[in-house]
C-alpha cells in the first residue's frame, strides 16, 4: 500500500507516470507480440506467386495482391483484434481459454467437474455486469440446456488450441526458413538447395536448446531487433515505393481486389492460400494481452507496426511491378539494394528467431492452460522466472517441437508448403475466436443478438474465404496441421473424458465421514506422529483411496488434511482467497480439509513452500475458528442441519497470508450474505461447500485488537495452544503425501469408441507422462501410493 498520499493529488505526474508506462509496455510488446506478424514479407509474396498465378505487363496480378494484403491487414488485425477481440479481456487475459473462461462464468456450460459455489466469491470471479440485471438470452437459454453444446463448445476450444500448438511448430520452420533462403543471392542453386535446410536446422536447435534460461534472459535485446527490423522495412518500402513506382498507392483501391478475381478466376482464388500469411501472428496480440494492457498493444499496432507493414508491402509490389521479367523467381531480398543486403539478411534471421520465441512461448502458456483444465496429460513446468508471471518451459514439450520443427524443415524444404501448413493453421484459429467473441457479445456484454450475427457473417466470411483456399492446398502441405491437430485433439478429449470419468468415479464411492469418525482404538486403528495429506479431486466427503489405505494398513496419522488442489475458470487466484479450509469432525479428531484453488494461467508452487504454507494456513484457520466459536464445537448442530450430506462437514473458511494474533473484537451486521469475516486487511469467506452454501442472516467481521489486556488465559485459550502445539509437533514428525495410483478400465457392456479410449488410449497416456507425484512434485521418501482401479 502507498502511504504517499501526495501522489494522490499530482494528477499531472500521475498521468505523465501513465503514459510513460504505457509506452514503455508498447515498446516491449513490439518483442514479444509482434515478431512473428512483422516478419511476413518475407514470404507472402514468395508463396502467393509459388505456382497458381503469374503477374503480366499490366501488372494486375501484383496490384490485386497488395490490395488484398492492405485490406486483409486492415480488417483482420487492425479492425478485428484491436478495436473488437481485445475487449473482450478475461480479468486482463487474453486467448482461446480466456475466452472460454468467460463464457463459462457468465454461462453454465463448464465441463470442469469439481465447481462450487464459493468459486464465485473470488475477486477475480468478476462478471462483465450485476447478475441481477442480466437478462436470459435465447443463446444463453440454449447453450445451458444441451450438454451436446457444452462438449461442442470445449471441442470448438479445443481445436484452436491445437492449431496454436500446430503454429508452433509450423511458425519457427517458415520464419527461419525464409529468412536464411537470402542466401540463395550469393549461391548457385546446388549449393544453396544444400546449404539453406542445415543452417535453418541449426539455428532452430540453437533456439529450443536456450529455452530452459526463460524469454527474460535474452529478452532484452528483442524489443530493439522488432523495432530495428521495422524500420528497415519502412526505409526499404519507401525507398522502392519513390524509385520504382510512385504511382503504386493506387492498388489500395478494393477495385484491384475484384479486377485481380476476375482475371485470375479460380486460379487467384486458390493464390489466397499465400495473401492470408501476411496476418499469421495477429492472434498473439490477443494471447498475449496479460503481460502488457490493451492501450500498448493498440498504440504499438496502430503507430508503428501496421504502417510499417503497409510500406513493406507497397515498396515490394513497386519493384515487382517493374522488374516482374528479370527473373522467374520472386524473393524479398530481390527488392532489397545490392549494398545493403548483407545488413537486412542479418537483421531478418534475428527477427525470425525472435517471432519465433514468441510462439514457442505462446504454445508453452497454452499447453499448461490446458493441463490446468483437465485437457492435458500431466506435464513437467519450470516457471523460468521470480519476478515476471506467467514466464514457462516445458522440458517434454520444448523437444517434441524441436523435433517436429526440424522433420518439417527437411521434409518440405521449401517457402510453398511451409506457407499452405502454416496458413490453415492460422486461419483455423480466427475462425474459433470469431466464433467465441460473438459468444461473447451476447451472454457476456449482452449486446443484441443482431450485432454478435454481424460480427461473425461479417469476419466469418473473410475468414472462410481464406480458410477454403487452405484447404485446396491439402496436398501440398495443408493437410500436416490437420493431422496434427487430430492427434491432439484425440489425446486432449482422451484424456478429458477419462478425467471426468474417474472424478464421477470417486464422487459415488467417497466414504461418509461417520466412517471415519468411528475408526478408533476398539477397531485397532492407531494414531500414528506426523501430518498426512490426502489428495483427492473430491472438494467433500472421504476419497475411496483413504478408506482402502486405511483397510489395508489400520493406522493414519495424528493430523489429518483431505487436499483438494482444483483449478477455477479464472486467469489467476490470489494467494489471499487460494486457500478454502475447513473441519472434518470435531476438533478433538485433528482432521481438516483444504481445498486449494488456481487460475488456469497459474504456475503451481513448489511442494516444500506448499507444505509450509499449508501448515501457516492450518494455524491460521485454528486461531480464526475458536475465535469464530468462542471455544464451542465449530461442527455444531446449526451447521448439521444446513449438511446435506453428514452431520460433520463443517463449513469451509478463506484463510488469507496474515496470521492471526490477539484476541478478537466482534462485530454484528444484519446482512443476506453469507457469512463474511473480516480481518483489518485481508477479506476472509466463510462459505458452505458446493450445494450446502445458503444465505445467512448475519456477517461477523473480526477486526484485531493490537492494545489488548494481558488477561490471564482462559480455557478456549488453553485448548487453542494444545491444538497448535499439536499441529507443530506433527509438522516436526514429518508429513506424508498419500495419492491414489489409478488404473482406469470400462466396465462391462461399454462400447467400443468407449473402450478404445479408455483401456488402451488413456491407459497408455497415464502411463506415459507424468505421475500425480511428479506434477506435484512430491519428494519420494514422503511419498505413500494407494493402488486403484477405476471400473468406469
Amino acid at each position: 500500500m502507498d502511504l504517499d498520499y501526495s501522489k494522490c493529488w499530482n494528477t499531472n505526474a500521475s498521468k505523465k507516470e501513465s503514459w510513460k508506462t504505457i509506452l514503455l509496455l508498447a515498446y516491449q510488446s513490439l518483442g514479444v507480440v509482434y515478431g512473428d506478424l512483422s516478419i511476413s514479407p518475407l514470404y507472402v509474396y514468395k508463396s502467393t506467386f509459388a505456382e497458381d498465378i503469374e503477374h503480366s505487363d499490366t501488372n494486375e496480378e501484383i496490384f490485386g495482391v497488395l490490395s488484398f494484403v492492405f485490406w486483409t491487414l486492415t480488417l483482420i488485425p487492425l479492425f478485428k483484434y484491436v478495436f473488437i477481440v481485445l475487449r473482450a479481456d478475461d480479468n486482463g487475459e487474453g486467448g482461446t481459454f480466456a475466452l472460454y473462461s468467460l463464457i463459462c462464468r457468465h454461462a453454465r456450460v463448464s465441463l470442469l467437474p469439481n465447481r462450487q459455489v464459493a468459486d464465485e466469491a473470488l475477486s477475480t470471479y468478476k462478471l462483465e455486469q450485476p447478475p441481477e440485471k442480466k437478462n436470459s438470452s435465447k443463446v444463453k437459454f440454449l447453450l445451458e440446456k444441451y450438454k451436446a453444446l457444452h462438449t461442442a463448445l470445449l471441442i470448438l476450444v479445443l481445436l484452436g488450441t491445437c492449431m496454436v500448438i500446430g503454429d508452433g511448430v509450423l511458425t519457427p520452420a517458415i520464419s527461419v526458413f525464409s529468412a536464411v533462403s537470402g542466401l540463395e543471392l550469393y549461391m548457385s542453386k546446388e549449393h544453396h538447395q544444400y546449404a539453406v535446410v542445415p543452417i535453418t536446422c541449426f539455428i532452430l536447435v540453437c533456439l529450443f536448446a536456450l529455452q530452459h534460461y526463460g524469454t527474460h534472459r535474452v529478452g532484452f535485446f528483442f524489443a530493439p531487433v522488432v523495432v530495428t527490423w521495422l524500420l528497415c522495412n519502412s526505409a526499404l518500402g519507401l525507398y522502392n515505393i519513390f524509385h520504382w513506382n510512385p504511382h503504386v498507392y493506387q492498388a489500395l483501391s478494393p477495385y484491384y481486389m475484384f479486377k485481380f478475381l476476375k482475371k485470375t478466376r479460380i486460379s487467384g482464388w486458390m493464390s489466397l492460400g499465400g495473401i492470408l500469411l501476411c496476418i499469421t501472428g495477429s492472434e498473439a496480440m490477443f494471447a498475449d494481452l496479460g503481460h502488457f494492457s490493451y492501450t500498448a498493444i493498440q498504440i504499438a499496432f496502430t503507430f508503428l507496426v501496421y504502417p510499417a507493414l503497409i510500406l513493406a508491402y507497397m515498396g515490394e509490389a513497386a519493384y515487382l511491378s517493374q522488374n516482374h521479367h528479370k527473373s522467374h523467381r520472386i524473393s524479398f531480398y530481390d527488392s532489397v539494394p545490392e549494398c545493403v543486403r548483407w545488413p537486412v539478411l542479418v537483421v531478418a534471421i534475428l527477427a525470425s528467431v525472435v517471432g519465433s520465441q514468441a510462439i514457442i512461448s505462446g504454445t508453452f502458456s497454452i499447453i499448461n492452460q490446458s493441463q490446468s483444465l483437465g485437457c492435458f496429460p500431466r506435464v513437467k513446468v519450470v516457471h523460468t522466472s521470480d519476478k515476471i508471471h506467467g514466464q514457462i518451459y516445458i522440458p517434454e514439450i520444448n523437444w517434441m517441437l524441436m523435433i517436429l520443427c526440424i522433420a518439417v524443415t527437411i521434409g518440405f524444404r521449401d517457402t510453398k508448403h511451409l506457407g499452405n501448413a502454416s496458413g490453415l493453421a492460422v486461419m483455423t484459429v480466427m475462425l474459433v475466436t470469431t466464433c467465441l467473441t460473438s459468444l461473447v457479445i451476447v451472454i457476456c456484454w449482452h449486446k443484441p443478438p443482431i450485432l454478435a450475427i454481424s460480427f461473425l457473417l461479417f469476419f466469418g466470411s473473410i475468414e472462410l474465404l481464406y480458410f477454403s483456399a487452405s484447404l485446396t492446398k491439402f496436398r501440398e502441405g495443408a493437410w500436416l496441421p490437420i493431422l496434427l491437430a487430430l492427434i491432439l485433439m484425440t489425446v486432449m478429449f482422451v484424456w478429458h473424458y477419462a478425467t471426468i470419468k474417474k472424478y464421477e468415479y470417486d464422487l459415488h464411492n467417497k466414504v461418509s465421514l461417520e466412517w471415519l469418525l468411528a475408526l478408533g482404538p476398539s477397531l485397532g486403528i492407531a494414531r500414528v506422529p506426523g501430518i498426512g495429506l490426502v489428495f483427492s479431486d473430491l472438494t467433500s466427503g472421504i476419497p475411496a483411496n483413504f478408506s482402502r489405505f486405511v483397510t489395508n494398513l489400520p493406522a493414519f496419522h495424528r493430523i489429518l488434511v483431505f487436499v483438494c488442489v482444483k483449478s477455477v475458470p479464472v486467469p489467476h487466484v490470489p494467494p489471499a482467497e487460494r486457500y478454502l479450509v475447513g473441519r472434518v469432525g470435531p476438533a478433538t479428531h485433528r482432521s481438516y480439509r483444504c481445498i486449494v484453488r488456481y487460475g488456469y494461467r497459474d504456475v503451481h508452487q513448489d511442494i516444500h513452500s506448499f507444505e509450509t504454507e499449508l501448515v501457516e494456513r492450518l494455524a491460521d484457520f485454528i486461531r480464526y475458528d475458536w475465535r469464530r466459536t468462542n471455544g464451542t464445537n465449530s461442527c455444531n448442530e446449526d451447521d448439521a442441519s444446513r449438511s446435506n450430506e453428514s452431520t460433520s462437514e463443517c463449513r469451509l473458511a478463506v484463510i488469507g497470508t496474515v496470521s492471526f494474533s490477539g484476541p478478537p473484537a466482534f462485530e454484528i451486521e444484519e446482512s443476506a450474505q453469507p457469512e463474511s469475516v473480516s480481518i483489518g486487511f485481508t477479506t476472509v469467506e466463510s462459505v458452505r461447500d458446493v450445494i450446502e452454501m445458503e444465505p445467512l442472516g448475519k456477517r461477523v467481521r473480526f477486526a484485531i485488537d493490537d492494545e489488548s489486556e494481558n488477561d490471564a488465559p482462559t480455557e478456549m485459550d488453553m485448548q487453542l495452544h494444545e491444538e497448535l502445539e499439536y499441529l507443530y509437533s506433527a509438522q516436526q514428525a514429518g508429513t506424508a503425501f498419500i495419492l491414489g495410483h489409478s488404473h482406469v478400465r470400462a466396465k462391462q457392456g461399454s462400447s467400443l469408441f468407449k473402450r478404445l479410449a479408455i483401456d488402451f488410449g488413456y491407459n497408455f497416456l497415464r502411463r506415459n507422462c507424468r505421475g500425480p507425484d511428479v506434477a506435484l512434485k512430491v519428494p519420494t521418501v514422503s511419498l505413500l501410493e494407494v493402488g486403484m482401479v477405476y471400473v468406469v
